[in-house]
């Protein structure tokens, strides 16, 4: 007995301990909580805050790059990356077997990659392996997206449906590799935000990319968050307005191109450039690539300093007129064709000559005369001539707005490498250097009586379609010579095309200046001496129409393997082809023909945008009768004495019909389309390589053949 009441005292001293045990944790807790109420409350509700809410940066919508008529060079469009959690509750086996035959079938309608039985195997294997991330598509468009949201269990909507989509910006380049170089591209910076790298994107990396926005956001649940404001909102970035024709554009880089395949050059540069403003209307760089094939994979035509060659001989010659040494009708004795000066020879290509006026020595492009003219006048004293050259420019940069410009480099009589053959080879455009754009940059100033511009690339800044910055032409230098000097040296370079070196590219109808180069390339280890292995830099630089100049231009291709080796052969002709075609297109500059006919005989056939035939037709006083309703485009035909003017369909679904129609007309219609446009020839369109009425995929490349294949 007293045992059994030893056990039940122990029992209820433990039962009590405890007890206490408890109600002392349960008076620390309570304490605990009313002095944090009472004390802390502020600072961890401060606390609280920081750790459920959270900074989410906004990114900016990126400029556009565009040309002065609107044509998109580079922009960003929206793509998304589209995943599927093919094991959300509210799809149900029984769902799930009913409309994946359906899902299968659309997207493979969609997409056209894979067939209706791949794409169900696919989602029926993602969904037996419990997949809730499985990848359908990347770089889907909005309206894929769009289309993606009303199929067979994703019209179930983002929660029900499985659908999940990731947005990513993507840079585009409408005209792919038409400037590629010079517009640029975007790296991921160390901050992973995307940068410009070369060229515009580089240069206004700034203006294009906007700035950021910050939003403020609060975590609710481990799944859930909801604004609480937005800090700042974010700006997008401007529009580039650049100087670049897109059609000029597409002239020069097919011409270059056809031009290295035909040559086996290993690389190419074309400038074209607005002589009065020095607006560059197009730059093509064109380079063979690892796989053999021509890519822009560097911007020569500004970045590589090389010597010029023969196309310098005009600046010589222009030095020595200016300083009253020489007449474009003195005579100069150029010996046959050889020169030694010291332990080296200087030959001319065209041997055996003897006497050449000056304006002779340009034409038929000869070392010895040019040498002989600057050793004569400047040998005692090269700083005379050297400084003269200094005046006009020719060793200034010209602060292009992208980066990465050559350096020019013409050396002064106190440099370390100077020796006495410096001023003869220098006369002739070696032992110097100066990039393709800085030649052309003095051919044009030539072209504009004498007047330097800087070459300019962007001409406005916009945002939101309104200009915020305007670039205007710059004046380097307002005369780079006398009057009579530059009339001089114009009629010295259309000698060239005319009677010299150039003469295979003359022509009648349209006047072309200037002149032809044919530059060794140094052997690295024999320098110019090598027999064997030589290589050249061939070039032409000159101006169009000659009597009243528009554009100046500068074709230069480095060391072509076959069909020619002379700026005569392989640069000039290239020119000839790009002038010919810029000329037909700049009504500005083409002289009007037949202007009394033209007001009285009444067209075959006339089609385009309403607003064109109405102007057409209200300038030209054309008698018409109008059957037209509500269509934006007509088409008028003569009938009787007049024109009968009436409505052109254009099929939204189908492929527009767009012959007899011009070229604006034809690619406005094509582009809104939805599909891309190659074109040959000129004038009207003749044919079409998808026939009108035809269904089509958006962005499947049509082929327009125009009436003159010219």
């Amino acid at each position: 007995m007293g045992k059994d009441k030893s056990i039940k005292t122990d029992i209820l001293w433990r039962m009590g301990f405890v007890f206490m045990a408890f109600i002392a944790f349960g008076t620390l807790v309570l304490g605990r909580i009313v002095y944090l109420n009472m004390f802390k409350a502020e600072d961890l509700l401060k606390k609280s805050a920081v750790f459920s809410q959270k900074d989410i940066i906004i990114e900016p919508n990126r400029g556009d790059i565009r040309t002065e008529d609107g044509s998109l060079l580079a922009t960003t469009l929206p793509k998304y990356e589209i995943r599927l959690d093919l094991k959300t509750p509210t799809i149900t086996n029984q769902l799930f077997r009913d409309e994946v035959d359906s899902l299968a079938f659309y997207l493979s309608r969609l997409f056209k990659d894979k067939s209706q039985a791949k794409y169900k195997q696919d989602l029926v294997a993602a969904r037996k392996q419990g997949n809730r991330y499985f990848l359908l598509k990347r770089d889907v468009s909005y309206p894929q997206l769009k289309s993606l949201s009303k199929f067979p269990i994703l019209r179930m909507g983002k929660n029900k449906g499985g659908l999940i989509v990731l947005s990513n910006n993507k840079r585009e380049k409408p005209f792919e590799l038409l400037a590629s170089r010079t517009i640029g591209f975007l790296i991921e910076n160390e901050a992973s935000d995307k940068v410009g790298f070369v060229g515009i994107e580089r240069a206004f990396d700034h203006e294009l990319r906007g700035e950021k926005g910050i939003s403020l956001i609060r975590k609710i649940s481990a799944n859930r968050v909801m604004p609480v404001e937005q800090e700042v909102e974010p700006v997008d970035g401007s529009d580039v307005i650049t100087t670049i024709d897109i059609r000029f554009q597409d002239i020069v880089e097919s011409e270059l191109h056809r031009a290295m395949e035909l040559h086996a050059a290993d690389y190419g540069t074309v400038i074209l450039m607005e002589v009065e403003t020095g607006k560059i209307k197009a730059i093509a760089n064109l380079e063979r690539n690892l796989r053999d094939e021509y890519g822009e994979n560097y911007n020569h035509g500004i970045g590589t300093s090389i010597e010029p060659g023969s196309t310098f001989k005009l600046a010589s010659l222009m030095v020595a007129m200016e300083d009253g040494f020489i007449k474009l009708g003195d005579t100069i004795n150029v010996e046959g064709g050889r020169k030694k000066y010291y332990d080296r020879t200087m030959v001319d290509d065209h041997e055996g000559l003897d006497n050449l006026t000056v304006q002779q020595v340009l034409e038929q492009s000869s070392n010895v005369g040019v040498s002989k003219i600057i050793v004569e006048h400047y040998g005692k004293d090269p700083r005379r001539f050297v400084e003269r050259l200094y005046k006009m420019n020719l060793n200034e940069k010209i602060g292009l707005e992208i980066k990465g410009e050559g350096v020019p480099i013409i050396k002064y009589p106190d440099d370390p490498s100077w020796s006495g053959v410096t001023l003869p080879w220098m006369s002739i455009g070696y032992e110097i250097h100066l990039t393709p754009l800085q030649v052309l940059n003095f051919y044009n100033a030539v072209a504009n009586y004498g007047t330097m511009v800087k070459p300019y690339l962007v001409s406005e800044i916009q945002q939101y379609g309104k200009p915020v910055k305007q670039f205007k032409p710059q004046v380097i230098n307002p005369s780079i010579c006398s009057k009579e000097t530059v009339r001089n040296m114009q009629t010295m370079l259309r000698g060239v095309v005319k009677y010299g070196t150039a003469k295979n590219i003359n022509d009648d109808k349209l006047h072309i200046s200037g002149k032809t180069g044919t530059a060794q390339i140094a052997n690295r280890s024999s320098g110019y001496t090598s027999v064997t292995g030589r290589s050249y830099n061939v070039s032409f630089v000159g101006y169009f129409p000659s009597e009243k100049p528009k554009y100046s231009c500068i074709v230069v291709v480095n060391n072509p393997k076959q069909g020619g080796m002379y700026g005569s052969s392989v640069a000039a002709p290239i020119f000839k082809n790009i002038a010919n075609k810029v000329y037909a297109m700049s009504i500005d500059i083409i002289s009007p023909v037949n202007q009394v006919a033209a007001k009285t005989q009444i067209p075959y056939r006339l089609e385009g945008h309403k607003d064109d035939i109405d102007q057409i037709v209200n300038l030209t006083g054309f008698k018409f009768e109008r059957q037209t309703q509500r269509s934006d485009w007509y088409k008028a035909s003569p009938k009787e004495n007049i024109l009968l003017v009436s409505d052109r369909s254009m099929a939204s679904s189908r492929v527009p019909d767009v012959t007899g129609l011009g070229l604006k007309d034809a690619l406005f219609v094509l582009e809104n389309a939805g599909l891309k446009v190659q074109i040959y020839g000129k004038g009207k369109v003749k044919r079409q390589s998808i026939l009108a009425g035809q269904s089509f995929k958006k962005g499947e490349r049509i082929v327009l053949e125009f009436s003159s294949l010219n």
